[in-house]
């Protein structure tokens, strides 16, 4: 006789006539479900065109807390009326094939295991799932080509049975996490684009462009030398506009002039002096815009800079001190992956997101030698050391873990006495504080990254130390959301043992306990992540440790430091699932 865990496994497994939802009415988690319940809905049977899945796992995510704080006004569901047309929570799944429409027979079967990457787009407008498209705090639910067939084709991934539900689920926001550490400037001139070059009048350097002179159409010059005026009509088939003494005040009606208030693709400022100008400047770089600095004097000030924009509309400051204005583009001077046997420092390293961003690096074959984790709360400290310290001697890291709370241990206190007053080589900041990017942008060394993984809106400024990108080759880089391709290497890491997303795990619950584990995430009740089973009925939210004296069956299948584990998920099923 086949145990529950082999039952549920199963491509016959059964299909409820209802289900379970948590629909989502308004802002304000007490409008996630009614009365502080879910739903029960009609199981639909799929079209020619769609897919009836089971929802395995759903994790808790932070950017669910903004979607409960802004409702309909939320940028992803566009002002809409939730009211009367509801949408769900729960972007991080882990689904199962139970049904197949005419159309999709062949491409999917019954029992197929998928993760779903909820970062759509649909004719160029961001749909994701669990925002525009209802997501996964349901037990069974149709999917289409909204899903099936958008703009880069389908956005889930199968899996391989050997991994976890959780784990699955958790590709999702690990793959956020990877995707920090994959290029996503733009490290060449826009093709077809339009570039602003903003000279110092009396600068006589003879400037080169060693490449890329033919890829913008429209090249716009302020008070550029001569020299170079010359060199880009003899050598570029752009059209030209001059634009000589222009002050920065000058520069907003420059973008709508000539680029109809998008901003330009490009930007070059050579010799740059002055904080003000960069500034005002900078204002004007279009959505994954460049601005090339090319110089050798340090500017007269810190410039503020939209950290907002660096996070979510990737515009990549980029430089260098020689003549030749190309050389600042490319891979070689702009890098994306953490400094091999360098210094990095995880500032909130003790949140969900944090500790991932500790944990990869840890695992990381080439990655650093000194790990610093950074965060103001002691207890979520401690779940650090007990989950990492082991883990980073056996790869022959140094973790070293700090409360920036207490004094003498201030970010660049911290910093500078670990380095030997050197500076980080890496900083990710996964706090949304524009203070704390600021500071962490002033403890960088020499080939510096500073990485802004916590999104302030746009229109946030911070000082940022603009003169080490051209001087000290800085990266400041910014990263939101994942592609499908950042997913699909955690699946194939997990699969190859080299990651273990399972280890964010924090505590688990029943698809009951929905409203709960949204309310634990907002106030930061536990330390990693909440995975809710919708498909497992009456189990309360409950962290890990709890286990084992509610549950000691599952308990008892935990890895070493209460660490969930597939098995554990077996036991999970076994002792609460019902068909």
């Amino acid at each position: 006789m086949t145990n529950a865990f082999d039952r549920y496994q199963s491509p016959d497994a059964p299909v409820a006539d209802e289900t379970l939802t948590w629909n989502m009415y308004g802002p304000g988690v007490e409008s996630v479900g009614r009365d502080g319940h879910a739903e029960r809905e009609p199981v639909p049977e799929p079209s020619d065109d769609q897919l009836l899945v089971r929802v395995d796992a759903v994790g808790m995510c932070f950017s669910d807390v903004k979607l409960i704080q802004q409702g309909g006004k939320h940028p992803k569901l566009y002002n809409r009326d939730l009211s009367t047309e509801p949408t769900r929570l729960g972007h991080e799944a882990a689904l199962t094939v139970l049904r197949v429409g005419q159309n999709l027979r062949g491409k999917y079967a019954p029992g197929q295991r998928l993760a779903m990457q909820p970062d759509i787009y649909q004719n160029g407008k961001s749909t994701a799932y669990g925002y525009t498209i209802p997501g996964g705090l349901i037990q069974f639910h149709l999917i289409g080509p909204e899903v099936l067939n958008a703009d880069d084709g389908s956005y889930v991934l199968t899996v391989e049975e050997g991994l976890g539900y959780a784990e699955t689920a958790l590709t999702e926001p690990w793959a956020c996490v990877e995707g920090a550490y994959t290029q996503r400037r733009r490290l060449t001139p826009q093709a077809g684009g339009t570039m602003w070059i903003v000279g110092r009048p009396g600068d006589t350097t003879e400037y080169t462009f060693s490449q890329y002179l033919g890829t913008p159409t429209t090249i716009v010059l302020t008070d550029a030398p001569s020299s170079l005026r010359t060199l880009i009509e003899r050598e570029s088939n752009a059209t030209i506009a001059i634009r000589d003494g222009l002050s920065p005040a000058d520069y907003a009606a420059l973008k709508d002039e000539l680029t109809g208030g998008q901003g330009f693709d490009d930007i070059v400022v050579l010799d740059p002096r002055s904080a003000e100008m960069v500034s005002a400047a900078a204002k004007l770089i279009a959505r994954r815009g460049t601005f090339n600095l090319v110089g050798q004097t340090p500017l007269d000030g810190e410039p503020q800079i939209d950290v907002g924009r660096l996070h979510y509309d990737y515009t990549a400051y980029i430089g260098a001190n020689g003549a030749d204005i190309a050389a600042s583009y490319g891979e070689t001077r702009n890098r994306a992956e953490l400094c091999q046997d360098g210094v990095a420092v995880f500032i909130g390293a003790g949140g969900p997101m944090g500790q991932m961003h500790v944990q990869r690096a840890i695992e990381l074959s080439n990655g650093p030698r000194t790990i610093i984790a950074i965060d103001v709360n002691d207890e979520r400290l401690a779940t650090l050391d007990r989950m990492f310290a082991t883990l980073a001697e056996e790869r022959g890291k140094r973790l070293v873990i700090v409360n920036t709370a207490q004094p003498g241990n201030s970010l660049p206190e911290v910093v500078m006495r670990e380095t030997d007053g050197q500076g980080a080589d890496d900083i990710i900041v996964s706090v949304p504080s524009a203070a704390l990017m600021a500071e962490a942008g002033s403890v960088m060394g020499p080939d510096g990254m500073l990485v802004l993984f916590a999104g302030v809106p746009n229109g946030t400024y911070a000082p940022l130390k603009v003169s080490d990108v051209y001087l000290h080759n800085a990266q400041f880089t910014g990263t939101s959301g994942s592609r499908l391709s950042d997913q699909q290497l955690v699946i194939q890491k997990t699969v190859a043992g080299e990651l273990s997303p399972n280890r964010s795990v924090a505590a688990v619950g029943g698809i009951e306990a929905a409203q709960d584990g949204l309310r634990a995430l907002m106030e930061g009740h536990y330390p990693g992540k909440v995975v809710i089973f919708p498909q497992i009925s009456g189990l309360p939210l409950m962290g890990l440790p709890e286990l084992k004296e509610r549950f000691p069956d599952v308990a008892a299948k935990l890895g070493p430091g209460d660490v969930w584990t597939p098995a554990a998920e077996q036991a999970l099923i076994e002792h609460f699932w019902k068909a």
